[in-house]
């Protein structure tokens, strides 16, 4: 299917799910199947389906890891890189997400490939599944091809081989063990790795090639010693025994063998420090070096959307504010809440005090709220507990136990109207 949208071509994925029903589907519809470029899933546990592979079409892991950032993630991205080609003949792995930047105590939170999450800081983590993802990325390119040459060694890993229209030659192989490569789904029958001697036989084009240079990974769990995609010495060749080499491959390790000579690995500057969120914080709003209609710094939207804005129309203190700009719920793939929210500050906070100037901008807003100690966020927000503070354009409030406002734990009337800037302020302490 073309779309003429000043596009060169629009490809379409389908159906970012499971392999059925859209495998069937795009076999029963003419139309459907010309139009879907690729068959991508989500988390498939590297394995896909005969009738899949019948299609002809490409095949993705369409989102995929999702795993907690320490090495056991760096672990499961090392396998299924692997493996989602050697089991499932997927070319395509994409990691949800490539960076994590929101609170860690949000749903998912350090499972992206690096985390960067305290902008007040300015503390990154390099995380092991970017060194992991480079024993690939750095030496392939887009339009290099798996050869039919891949699979599991005896004992327990895997390996992949890659070409590119010059000759060129990458191995990847890898032995993570099976607790230390445990993806967040879906669930990883056991399996054995144990160390052992490995020989590659170069053929054809291949053969005349006489040393590959080689990265090498290795996950130590027991003294926590880990090496990350480090440069070893070229292996050689020995074009006299059928082109081949041989390794000793012991568990929990990631090789890279290739004729690419122009691997490194990047430096990075020290991060600054850790800290914890600011005790104090204090945002007007002024987005004097920020981009107009973005979202304000340190602030996570949950439902909604909060973006700085400019009310040319009041020149007073209130000329700069944070606005929601989603007037009606759209259609979302999670349970969001009914209301909008966005959180901020430190989820182990007790004692607190949170005050907010806020503004309805017509009778039928309904009304705004703040509150503190938020328990939850994401996909799992309309069921979040903490305490809020609600007032409305009808002249009411109310204090609840939830967000949907069901456990009402006070409420009256309060004069709050429409069009009016009003300060709303809410104290919490432990008795």
């Amino acid at each position: 299917m073309l779309l003429h949208l000043g596009l060169e071509r629009v490809k379409i994925i389908a159906s970012d799910n499971l392999w059925e029903p859209i495998t069937s589907v795009v076999f029963a519809d003419k139309v459907l199947q010309d139009a879907v470029e690729i068959l991508g899933v989500h988390y498939p546990g590297t394995n896909t389906v005969p009738k899949a592979l019948k299609t002809g079409k490409k095949l993705w892991s369409s989102e995929d890891y999702s795993t907690f950032n320490n090495n056991v993630g760096g672990g499961c991205w090392a396998r299924i890189l692997n493996q989602n080609y050697v089991n499932g003949k997927m070319t395509a792995t994409i990691s949800w997400n490539l960076v994590s930047s929101y609170y860690d105590d949000l749903p998912f939170g350090r499972d992206g490939l690096m985390t960067a999450n305290e902008p007040w800081s300015g503390n990154y983590v390099v995380e092991s599944p970017i060194w992991i993802t480079a024993h690939t990325t750095q030496f392939t390119e887009p339009g290099w091809m798996y050869l039919q040459t891949v699979g599991h060694f005896t004992h327990g890993g895997s390996y992949v081989a890659l070409t590119d229209e010059r000759g060129n030659l990458t191995i990847i192989t890898e032995t993570m063990t099976h607790d230390h490569s445990v993806c967040i789904r879906p669930p990883l029958l056991p399996y054995n790795v144990t160390a052992q001697n490995v020989t590659f036989h170069l053929k054809g084009t291949f053969a005349s090639i006489i040393e590959l240079q080689v990265w090498h990974s290795k996950f130590d769990f027991k003294t926590n010693k880990t090496v990350l995609f480090q440069n070893l010495r070229p292996v050689k060749v020995s074009i006299s025994i059928y082109g081949s080499f041989s390794i000793e491959l012991d568990v929990d390790e990631v090789y890279t063998f290739t004729t690419v000579r122009n691997g490194h690995r990047g430096n990075y500057p020290d991060p600054p420090p850790s800290a914890p969120f600011p005790k104090s914080y204090k945002d007007d709003f002024d987005f004097s070096g920020n981009p107009y209609f973005s979202e304000a710094p340190n602030f996570a939207d949950q439902t909604g959307v909060f973006e700085y804005f400019t009310n040319l129309t009041d020149p007073g203190p209130h000329n700069s504010t944070l606005r929601q700009v989603v007037t009606q719920r759209p259609v979302t793939w999670v349970a969001d809440a009914d209301q909008t929210i966005s959180v901020i500050g430190d989820y182990k906070w007790h004692d607190l005090m949170v005050s907010c100037d806020i503004y309805m901008e017509d009778v039928h807003t309904g009304g705004v709220f703040i509150a503190v100690r938020v328990d939850k966020g994401g996909g799992v927000i309309r069921s979040t507990r903490g305490i809020f503070f609600w007032v409305y354009a009808d002249g009411t409030y109310k204090v609840t136990n939830d967000l949907r406002g069901m456990t009402v734990l006070a409420e009256g009337l309060s004069g709050t109207r429409a069009r009016v800037w009003y300060t709303l302020t809410l104290t919490v302490k432990v008795c």
